[in-house]
């Protein structure tokens, strides 16, 4: 891990990072950004002076990001946080992220911790606790990584993600909608998510094959003595396949069809719905209703 130590206060004299600069970095690296770890980095300044206004993060705020890369996003979020907390997967980026905040926000080296770790796995951090998450998420674990980032931080009261443009509105859509699913209802459970702009394909290098989309979330406090195992066990059988009736779907968590019927209707839903209709405190009624008769989901 690199860690550099903290000393307070944002400062204007900080430059962000363009094209030539991106790329000049990637060749001091002898770095070709890969497809398996998502690595497409932010070339245009404007775009992350958005992504960090939209966060709404200010002076007090500790950010955590994900994925630094060649720190375009870090340098824009010191312009505006008190402190950045930078986890980043790959080696040689992590060790070159200190030197580059040197070079272009030399007056702000201290109020950045460099973590040098997987974000799937990682379980804490160096410093005070962060109260936002403003990340570009690496596309194929994206979801995984938020998921475990909330559920270890309660800290982070608010955030700004970017991800592919599908898991965008997969995470934001609700109840009845056809991109409403396990994401939607899981990232309900920690807090109010919303859509929050797209980012076109021109500002990357390389540029994706994909467009990105920007989510936005407050925290909120989960339902009052739901257990967040046992819903979310709910969550993955009702839509492990999406055309079954919820009665047909959770018989196998419930230990039968009729067991499954039963804890439904205690609930207050029709055993004939399916997982898609269902807004996240169904889920933690039929999670309660199903701890009294299966083992599976007790605490």
């Amino acid at each position: 891990m690199a860690r550099l130590h903290e000393q307070a206060g944002p400062a204007l004299t900080i430059s962000l990072l363009g094209p030539a600069e991106v790329r000049a970095l990637a060749a001091r690296l002898d770095l070709v950004p890969t497809k398996k770890r998502g690595q497409n980095f932010v070339i245009d300044p404007n775009t992350v002076r958005r992504i960090v206004r939209t966060s709404g993060v200010g002076d007090d705020d500790v950010v955590l990001e994900v994925g630094p890369g060649l720190g375009s996003l870090t340098l824009a979020l010191l312009q505006a946080a008190r402190r950045v907390v930078a986890v980043e997967l790959d080696r040689s980026l992590a060790e070159a992220l200190p030197h580059t905040v040197a070079t272009y926000a030399p007056d702000d080296v201290g109020r950045v911790d460099v973590v040098h770790a997987d974000a799937l796995t990682v379980t804490e951090l160096p410093g005070e606790a962060p109260t936002a998450l403003v990340a570009n998420l690496p596309y194929n674990v994206s979801v995984p990584v938020l998921l475990h980032l909330l559920e270890l931080l309660p800290s982070v009261r608010s955030g700004l993600v970017m991800v592919q443009a599908e898991v965008a509105a997969r995470l934001a859509a609700g109840p009845g909608s056809r991109t409403y699913g396990i994401p939607s209802v899981k990232a309900a459970w920690y807090g109010q998510v919303r859509p929050a702009g797209t980012v076109g394909r021109n500002v990357f290098w390389p540029a994706p094959n994909v467009d990105s989309g920007l989510v936005a979330w407050k925290r909120r406090e989960p339902p009052e003595g739901a257990d967040r195992r046992a819903v979310f066990a709910v969550v993955d059988a009702a839509f492990a396949q999406r055309r079954k009736t919820l009665r047909s779907a959770l018989s196998g968590l419930a230990g039968s069809a009729a067991a499954a019927e039963e804890a439904l209707v205690a609930a207050g839903v029709s055993p004939q719905e399916r997982g898609e209709a269902l807004p996240l405190e169904a889920y933690v009624g039929i999670a309660a209703a199903l701890a009294h008769s299966s083992p599976r989901l007790d605490r």
